[in-house]
């Protein structure tokens, strides 16, 4: 069955219009699925601005139903994910705002990282988002809320959310992996693991910072040490030097 969104015979008037060329102002004819347009005025090829690509978030069948994105619809879909997530995540946690507070600055620490080292930002959001999701059921659980706790109940939990969510299996398979043993890294580790690693260490450290002092010798020990990727490491910076 094809999705009614893109069927054409659901389709009515406002499925076909005109967009200002950001180029040239020339007008251009879009059909509601069109990904992109070539203006015939002037050549310059830009993005359906009116495509919405809500369901492609979550839809198992959006590689079908919409084929291959432009980069910028790509990113957008990508942002619709994260969001997805990110509300999911605060659904679970519900008035546990320091939990949810700290989810959400790893997340903005590693989706600033990630842009910098190129990593795959709809995998490290999610995993950012999810890192921390098993604290409830390892407090429940173990009366702890240590590490190793977290990363065995986080997994199961991380997954029924992304399922939820219609993502895709390669996506949920490394998410779950990431959130498994987010604060233990193995002896070879993926760039999208490096990031939420930094992401999360970075604000765990400026938490332990606002409680005790440290030196600033010991500081730019942890800096220089601690952290797995270039970027990680100048964003710690700059969030470390102002605590």
């Amino acid at each position: 069955m094809k999705c009614p969104g893109q069927d054409t015979q659901y389709w009515k008037e406002d499925a076909i219009y005109e967009v200002k060329c950001p180029e040239c102002g020339g007008n251009v004819e879009f059909f509601k699925d069109d990904s992109a347009r070539k203006c015939e005025h002037c050549g310059h090829r830009f993005p359906n601005p009116r495509m919405d690509f809500g369901c492609a978030a979550y839809c198992k069948y959006a590689k079908q139903c919409i084929g291959d994105l432009a980069p910028e619809l790509l990113a957008q879909r990508d942002s619709l994910l994260k969001d997805r997530v990110a509300v999911e995540m605060k659904r679970y946690f519900k008035t546990d705002f320091k939990r949810i507070g700290h989810a959400t600055r790893v997340a903005r620490y590693a989706e600033a990282i990630g842009k910098q080292e190129d990593a795959d930002i709809a995998v490290i959001m999610s995993a950012a988002y999810l890192h921390d999701i098993g604290i409830h059921e390892a407090e429940r659980r173990h009366g702890s809320t240590a590490a190793v706790h977290q990363e065995k109940e986080g997994p199961p939990i991380a997954r029924s959310i992304l399922e939820k969510l219609g993502a895709e299996t390669e996506l949920i398979e490394e998410v779950c992996d990431i959130v498994g043993h987010h604060h233990h890294p193995r002896s070879e580790e993926t760039l999208n693991f490096k990031v939420v690693y930094d992401a999360d260490l970075i604000e765990n450290l400026s938490e332990q910072l606002k409680k005790n002092a440290v030196t600033e010798e010991k500081l730019n020990h942890l800096l220089e040490t601690a952290f797995l990727t270039p970027s990680g490491r100048e964003e710690a910076r700059r969030v470390l030097s102002a605590n």
